[in-house]
């Protein structure tokens, strides 16, 4: 595959990776390598990647725990230290295997220890591959408020290989799998149509799926890198989805949520506004409720929750002057930000969810 090449940044495919990687290693003279992993891609990815690197480099390896729980300053302060008692200069490189949490924090501490070091993003996850990886926002969640504190600063490259999907739980896949329904939802309904029935899909389809995903979301990056317009499209589904996701992390009496198993719920409450402020129509609403719940089982919220949930929009990264703006739909692959949307729609979007 072609490698997609954006502002700052290239992404490469498959065992193109590591021929890219290998000359990159050998052009770039770094001061040390510091591979961050989680307890997963420790144990699962890292011997397979470093089998990839075909000359000896000063590597060290650092491991931090696996989930959202642990992206936070506090992680970040102590792979800090971690690299400073290791001697790590501003030549040091970076390369992040793991996840969307391992991408996100990783990218984060690069960009701000000695003020910006070189990093590499590895996705493991399909959500890495398709979505966190690509795009250059890094950032920790400020206690249940994701993604509060960060910058916008791209890698030196993703390297996107697909033979890390097999490490992956069932649960892991389809998280990554909401951001790619998203991608068609807000940019192109042909590719949407094709995600809208896996049935018709066959495994070797995914390389190509996964292709078109991280394509639909550069085009918009490369024209608005710094989130000033259309890359707040992005959004869609994230405004509900990250207040509820926020929610559920701090309730550990309710079920956790995976990121895109949160997004989803958002998608479909987002699509459901939209068809009452845009112009979707009840078919479309319809389909994209089906879709979307075909892959990721409805989940019970308590109506005594709805307000709750509710008062952590104030806090998302969209908002201007104290108005929460919303990214809604005008019709599937087609979508509007800045969107302002009453209280009680809000909580009719609840009910909605809930009544399917």
């Amino acid at each position: 595959m072609k490698p997609i090449v954006s502002k700052d940044s290239i992404v490469y495919f498959n065992q193109e990776c590591y021929s890219a990687l290998n000359a990159y290693l050998e052009k770039v003279n770094h001061s040390k390598i510091c591979i961050l992993v989680d307890s997963n891609t420790h144990e699962n990815c890292l011997p397979y990647f470093m089998s990839k690197i075909e000359k000896e480099y000063d590597i060290e390896i650092i491991e931090i725990e696996a989930g959202e729980i642990h992206k936070n300053i506090e992680t970040c302060s102590g792979i800090w230290s971690a690299l400073a008692e290791l001697g790590f200069d501003r030549k040091g490189l970076m390369i992040n295997l793991g996840g969307g949490v391992v991408t996100d924090l990783g990218g984060f501490i690069a960009c701000t220890y000695k003020r910006g070091i070189n990093y590499i993003n590895v996705p493991t996850s399909l959500l890495a591959m398709v979505d966190a990886s690509v795009g250059g926002k890094t950032g920790v969640d400020l206690g249940n408020l994701k993604n509060m504190v960060g910058v916008i600063s791209e890698s030196e490259m993703v390297l996107v290989d697909t033979e890390f999907l097999g490490t992956l739980p069932v649960e892991q896949m389809c998280s990554g799998f909401a951001e790619m329904l998203k991608h068609g939802l807000i940019q192109d309904r042909e590719y949407w149509e094709k995600l809208s029935d896996l049935s018709k899909l066959e495994l070797e389809d995914l390389d190509q799926m996964i292709y078109d995903s991280v394509i639909i979301k550069n085009n918009i990056v490369f024209e608005d890198p710094t989130e000033q317009n259309i890359r707040k499209y992005l959004n869609f589904g994230h405004t509900l989805g990250h207040a509820i996701e926020s929610f559920y992390l701090t309730h550990p009496e309710k079920p956790t949520l995976l990121h895109g198993e949160a997004i989803a719920i958002g998608m479909i409450m987002e699509a459901y506004i939209s068809s009452k402020l845009l112009s979707v129509t009840p078919n479309e609403l319809q389909q994209i409720s089906d879709v979307i719940l075909a892959t990721f089982p409805k989940v019970d919220i308590n109506p005594v929750d709805y307000q709750q949930i509710s008062q952590l929009l104030i806090h998302d990264k969209k908002n201007e002057k104290g108005n929460i703006l919303f990214v809604l739909l005008t019709t599937i692959g087609d979508a509007k930000y800045n969107c302002k949307v009453p209280d009680e729609l809000i909580l009719q979007a609840f009910e909605y969810y809930s009544s399917l």
